[in-house]
């Protein structure tokens, strides 16, 4: 493993999907400590600090859609760093993905290659289908890499949404290492395994939206909500 001894994490955020944020971070924290630092990556918090200045885009599925590629200029950190959707549960220690990862990578991830089983996913959205589509809702980047080094806050505000989410900025694909595939299990667009996964990803819609209640994992993701809530309600009562 490596010798860091706090790793950073990222969690894309969305205003519609804030208790998929909140339960998102409990679960990386429950399984990992205190040696995790997690962040929201909040569009308007990046607006106002000038580092995130693309036009609005409605047509986003997520608030956080572009704003992910500014995780390794946040960080501002040397070794490995971490993004994830919002829309995501841990059931491990997420600290055991820098297990025998290759400094001469750019970027770790799982490389999905699928065609989405649904038209339209949370909340009505329209749903996209495009290649490496979901590479990038989970990536360990590393910071030391001349790659990711060069994806600065100029780069995220004026590349297209393909260049960057195809991960054209690599410029070699030999430097994208694969993660196996419960790192980035993508819930409804997998036969539901034997094992539970070490993440899984409700890339569709998870139990926080009406429509999505009988999803695959939506009891483990309604009980991490739960020790969520207690964990809150008990940090109000200290207060």
């Amino acid at each position: 493993m490596s010798e860091q001894a706090i790793l950073k994490v990222f969690v894309g955020y969305d205003s519609r999907e804030d208790i998929a944020w909140q339960v998102c971070k409990h679960s990386l924290l429950r399984h990992s400590g205190d040696d995790l630092l997690v962040s929201p990556l909040r569009q308007d918090v990046l607006r106002e600090l000038n580092l995130y200045t693309r036009p609005i885009d409605k047509s986003a599925s997520t608030e956080f859609s572009l704003t992910r590629f500014l995780t390794p200029y946040l960080a501002a950190t040397s070794g490995w760093v971490v993004f994830c959707d919002c829309d995501f549960l841990f059931t491990t220690d997420i600290r055991k993905v820098l297990e025998n990862l290759d400094p001469a990578k750019a970027v770790y991830c799982v490389q999905h290659d699928y065609t989405p089983h649904f038209g339209v996913k949370m909340d009505n959205q329209k749903q996209t289908t495009y290649p490496r589509k979901n590479w990038s809702s989970f990536m360990v980047l590393n910071c030391d890499h001349p790659y990711v080094k060069a994806l600065t806050p100029e780069v995220v505000n004026s590349a297209s949404p393909a260049y960057l989410h195809r991960f054209s900025w690599v410029s070699n694909d030999a430097a994208i290492g694969a993660l196996d595939l419960d790192w980035n299990f993508l819930e409804g667009e997998y036969a539901k395994p034997e094992t539970l996964p070490r993440v899984v990803h409700y890339t569709n819609g998870g139990p926080w939206f009406d429509e999505w209640q009988d999803v695959d994992y939506a009891d483990e993701w309604r009980e991490e909500r739960a020790l969520y809530e207690a964990s809150a309600s008990r940090s109000r009562e200290a207060a």
